[in-house]
This record gives structure tokens, sequence and C-alpha cells, in this order.
């Protein structure tokens, strides 16, 4: 018998429902970043906003205090980017990522780390780094008065590739800024419990399934993955794509029916639910990818309308007055605004508490709704 065919649709309502998206949970934040498995963090403020669309009642301090408690962290993880991780989870996988830390190290510094003698760095750094919990700055600093001769900016990214480190609190936390300071995972969580490839394709399916191993290895940043999961490949529930694409998924979970309607949500910058794919048309029509991936390195806040990304969002401030600008990529209904102005209202809220006006813009129609 030939696997379902899965609809575009289907797939979409599927992943929403995964990530939280399709009905808000009253969960804490270290339960739900655990089901999401990560939340991508290059700066504090958008995993607070990740959470704030997916859970209901949540506030900030609730993330804040998982950090302080050391139930969640910020470390370098996923595609050699930081991330938000529980403590269990980043204890467990740490060792099956690490070579995709290994291969940021190759790919941002090339000839600049090579002949680098890491084993020696990261002797160097591990006491320095859990006796003084350094920015990364102070930590280049004293790997070059170790090794002069040695690129200062390539030791530091050695070691934060091979030696697994945390961020410690405020780093992270809401409103902080990027200015951090490290120890090693080992020092702040204890030793490490390692699981296996297989166990994180199970729990990445969890999260973004149905999926092929090409898409495991675009979220992971690794490659040639498939021969490590050929076995787990049979035990798995394989599906087809519209396109024909074989995907997997694990038994007992449910796929989401087509015609189910989903929310407005907004999604902050950088959502791992746009970069969890290699086709990301299942959330992201290609039409709009460029007016949301605008560079290497940045991913735009953007609002679901239909399940699909059809518009980015900012907010702007101007002395009491937050206003949140939203650029729409077609023309809507006055219902779809009344709805993307609701929500958009309660995000700003949400981001900018102390502002005495709260303003919703549509570009391109340039309609300027506003709520004291």
């Amino acid at each position: 018998m030939p696997p379902q065919t899965l609809s575009l649709r289907q797939l979409n309502r599927t992943l929403l429902a995964r990530q939280l998206l399709l009905e808000r949970q009253r969960l804490d934040p270290k339960t739900a970043i655990e089901i999401l498995l990560a939340l991508q963090s290059q700066i504090p403020n958008p995993p607070y906003i990740g959470l704030w669309t997916r859970l209901n009642g949540f506030d900030k301090s609730q993330l804040t205090a998982a950090l302080e408690t050391r139930a969640v962290l910020r470390a370098p993880w996923l595609r050699s980017t930081l991330h938000l991780v529980s403590a269990a989870d980043h204890q467990r996988f740490q060792a099956v990522i690490q070579p995709a830390l290994a291969r940021g190290l190759r790919s941002f510094f090339g000839v600049r780390a090579r002949g680098l003698n890491v084993e020696r760095l990261v002797a160097i750094a591990k006491p320095y780094l859990e006796a003084e919990q350094p920015s990364i700055g102070a930590l280049r600093d004293k790997l070059q008065a170790c090794e002069p001769d040695e690129d200062k900016q390539a030791m530091a990214y050695a070691v934060r590739s091979y030696l697994p480190l945390v961020q410690v609190p405020p780093s992270g936390s809401w409103g902080v800024g990027t200015r951090a300071t490290y120890t090693t995972a080992e020092s702040w969580l204890g030793p490490a419990t390692p699981s296996d490839l297989p166990a994180l394709f199970r729990r990445y399916l969890a999260a973004y399934g149905p999926a092929d191993v090409m898409d495991f290895q675009t979220w992971t940043g690794m490659t040639r993955l498939k021969p490590g999961l050929s076995a787990t490949l049979e035990e798995l529930v394989p599906y087809q794509s519209a396109d024909g694409r074989r995907l997997y998924d694990l038994p007992g979970q449910p796929i989401i029916n087509e015609d189910v309607a989903p929310p407005i949500r907004f999604l902050p910058e950088y959502d791992n639910i746009l970069i969890a794919h290699k086709d990301r048309s299942r959330i992201l029509p290609e039409a709009h990818r460029k007016q949301v991936f605008i560079s290497a390195g940045r991913v735009l806040g953007t609002v679901l309308i239909d399940g699909f990304v059809g518009a980015i969002w900012k907010v702007e401030r101007e002395r009491a007055v937050a206003t949140l600008r939203v650029t729409l990529f077609a023309e809507r209904a006055s219902e779809c605004l009344a709805a993307i102005e609701d929500e958009g209202l309660r995000l700003l809220r949400f981001i900018d508490e102390d502002a005495l006006d709260h303003r919703v813009d549509f570009a391109p129609a340039g309609l300027r709704r506003s709520m004291p």
C-alpha cells in the first residue's frame, strides 16, 4: 500500500499544532521549550515573544525565572547559533549536535582556524571560564595572551565549538542587550547525560514532522545523517508530500485536517518554525522568502495569516507612543485586518507595556488603529 499523500495545508496545520500555534496552551516555559526543542535566541527578546504567542497567560518573569534557576539556558546550539534550550535537553543532545558547531568554526573562519591546537585552547579556557565567567571578549584576550601568534577570534570560536558553554544570567533575559558572560555547561549543570542521533530525530519529528532527513539536516546544521538514521526510518510512519517527497513521522502522531482555520499569530525574529525544513513552503510561501530572510543572518518578525506567513512586523517607539508596523504581502479583507489589529495590540502591550498609546499601522495601505 503506497504512503498517504499529505496536502500542503495538512502539513501546515499539523506543523502549527505541534508548534503550539493553533491554540495557546497553559504550560510553563521549560515544558513549552522542550516541546519546541529549542528557541532561537541571537538576541534576548524574541524567545519571550515566541512563548507569548504560544502560551496562555505567559509573563516575561516566568522565562527569566527559568533562566535564573537553570531550568532553561542560553547557549551555542543548533546551526552554531544561540538558542534557549532546557537544561536536560542541552545535556542530552549537546554531544549529538557538536559536529554542527565544528562545522560553523570551519565555515566562519576557514584558514584562520587551521592548525589551531584546540585541545590546548580548551585546557586554557576551561578553568578561566569556570572561575571568572568572562565575556567572549575577555576570553579572546586570555587566549591571545597564551597564544599571541594565533587569531584571537578564531581561538575563542574554537573554544565555543568544542567546549560546551552556557551564558550566565542575566544574559539572555528580556531587555538586557547582547552583552553576555559565559561559563562551562559542566560547571553550571553538572555532568552530561548523552543521548544519540535517532533520539534527537524523533524529538524533531514530534515538534516539526512529518519531515525527511534533509529537513532534519537543515534544522541541525549537520550533513550526511541518513546512514545513522536508516534503522530508525524503518520504524517510522511513511507519508508522501504533494510533490512526491517521502516524509516520516512518529507512530500515533495526528495529522491535522486542512480545513482547520488557524488564528492570526505573530512570530518573532528568528523563529525556528521558519528554519526547520529544507522546503519551507509549508509555512513560508517561496514568493515571500526574500522579504523575510533579508540577509544570511537576519530573519524578520512575521505574521501568520491563514496559517502561512503573510506579513512582516516591527515595533517603533516615539516618546509615549508604541507603534506596531505591519507590512502585508497582499491585500486583506477588513475582518482579517481587524483580527491582525486585535492580536497586534495585545502583542504591543506585552512588548512595550509602559507606552501610553499603542498603535497598529498597516502598510502599504497605511491604515492606523490605536488604543490608549
